[in-house]
């Protein structure tokens, strides 16, 4: 769902690591709706959380986790995001709603500006995902 990159698009300066709650249904979230692959089996703990995923978006990697509370490590909580994950798409209009029809909820609307195609969106995992694309000329969709 890249567009081949963008000229502008700042190349990452760190990888991200999410802890996301039932990570089994996020990788397939991602893999459908981002258009993310799995680079490798996911390494799954004897209780049967994954331990570690890597998942190759079309503008970069992104690895994952379950919920370890034991170690500190949980996924946000409703209405208390920490970090927004900047995704570069193809077409902004059809990721959001795709990610919408999948549970997804979405924080900001379609909007053009700075020359790109801008959304906001809440996975069902917790994490806030700023979609841009490029400009279509198109009027953002109604609400």
């Amino acid at each position: 769902m890249a567009t081949g990159g963008f000229s502008d698009f700042p190349r990452p300066g760190a990888l991200p690591y999410l802890t996301v709650p039932r990570a089994h249904e996020a990788i397939e979230w991602y893999t459908r709706v981002f258009g993310a692959s799995l680079t490798a089996t996911p390494v799954v703990v004897d209780d049967g959380r994954v331990g570690h995923a890597e998942l190759r978006f079309p503008s970069g990697m992104v690895y994952l986790a379950d919920e370890f509370p034991e170690l500190g490590l949980i996924a946000p909580r409703e209405g208390a995001v920490s970090v927004s994950l900047m995704l570069e798409v193809a077409d902004t209009d059809t990721v959001l709603t795709a990610a919408r029809l999948a549970g997804g909820s979405v924080e900001r609307w379609i909007n053009d500006a700075h020359g790109h195609r801008n959304a906001t969106l809440l996975d069902p995992f917790g994490h806030r995902w700023m979609l841009v694309g490029p400009s279509t000329g198109k009027l953002p969709p109604s609400r």
